[in-house]
């Protein structure tokens, strides 16, 4: 089952998300494994992420062996973490 994160960043900026994604996402361009959906944008006072996995397993993954550690080495201009997550278990996902 898919499921869904979403991350803000009280005070984060585009500039800041850039430097982030960047340091966290292929260099490719692309998305991480197991990761199917991502956007992100201003919203009221910061920034928020939002990503879709395939499944939790493979969120768990990307957030222990990927995201988390970049965010407390601390991320050059980036976003500073750790952020505000809500996630779900994915009921309906459409594309």
């Amino acid at each position: 089952m898919a499921y869904a994160i979403i991350h803000y960043f009280p005070g984060g900026t585009k500039d800041q998300y850039e430097k982030s994604i960047a340091a966290v996402h292929p260099s490719s361009g692309g998305l991480p494994t197991g990761q199917i959906f991502h956007t992100a944008g201003p919203t009221p006072g910061g920034w928020t992420v939002i990503a879709v996995h395939d499944t939790k397993e493979s969120w768990d993954r990307f957030r222990e062996q990927i995201l988390m550690p970049r965010l407390k080495q601390g991320i050059a201009g980036g976003l500073a973490g750790p952020p505000q997550e809500t996630a779900f278990e994915a009921h309906t996902l459409s594309r």
